[in-house]
């Protein structure tokens, strides 16, 4: 299970690295993260395993991806936050005011 989490944080972070622009990488690794916790917290509503204090959990991933995504919001500008929201929607024409 610890296997997969890490490879479930890395592969995002990697990609977002590789295809986005240096300012873009943290709001797109948050939103990646986030997205990641509510598949983990679908799956564990789904699947319903044993409660055990030994095991890492699906809850314990949600968490984990919970947690890293808030550290990359935190780490993020609200300015870049911006920056990768509007470039999502730059095939709109603009409006100006």
């Amino acid at each position: 299970m610890l296997t997969l989490f890490s490879l479930l944080t890395a592969l995002p972070a990697v990609l977002a690295l590789h295809l986005l622009e240096p300012a873009l990488v943290l709001p797109a690794f948050s939103l990646a993260l986030f997205a990641e916790a509510a598949f983990a917290v679908i799956a564990a509503r789904l699947i319903h395993s044993p409660d055990s204090t030994d095991d890492i959990t699906l809850w314990d991933l949600a968490g984990g991806f919970t947690l890293i995504g808030c550290a990359a919001a935190m780490f993020g500008e609200p300015d870049q936050a911006a920056l990768f929201l509007t470039e999502q929607g730059s095939s709109r024409p603009a409006s100006s005011p």
